[in-house]
């Protein structure tokens, strides 16, 4: 696979993934009165800007969007359910999606460091823009612990 393509399949998957997850999420937070409701809205938005982004320039270079398969997103969405069941503190909330950022980054950070010098500017710079607004919301959420 070309690097310019699996690096925004990647990015477009991380940030699909994270739409449905983080949805699925907001859904179960609006029945409650959780301080943490506004960050992960904002998550919610940044991985929306994200996605759309990355199909910008997937258009633009002729790219087919690869979807993760629905299998993965239900797997998601039925840990966060479960997950919410047992313990729906902010805190807990707060764990579940740094565990989830830093998947992405580390993910993240492989691809930009095999694509550095291969991979056009473009859509490297959208890696690693995609790479720190993962990193800024870690710190973001830390405060929730």
């Amino acid at each position: 696979m070309d690097e310019n393509k699996e690096l925004l399949t990647l990015i477009y998957q991380d940030a699909d993934m994270g739409v449905s997850s983080i949805t699925t999420l907001i859904r179960k937070l609006n029945k409650t009165d959780n301080k943490i409701k506004k960050v992960v809205e904002g998550e919610l938005k940044g991985y929306e800007e994200f996605l759309k982004k990355t199909k910008k320039l997937m258009k633009e270079y002729k790219f087919d969007i690869d979807t993760k398969p629905l299998i993965s997103k239900m797997g998601s969405q039925m840990g966060i359910n479960m997950e919410f069941m047992k313990d729906n503190s902010d805190s807990k909330i707060a764990d579940m999606l740094i565990q989830g950022f830093t998947m992405g980054v580390l993910s993240m950070n492989k691809k930009i460091d095999n694509f550095d010098g291969d991979a056009k500017k473009d859509i490297l710079n959208l890696a690693k823009e995609f790479k720190k607004f993962q990193e800024e919301n870690i710190e973001l959420l830390k405060k929730y612990l």
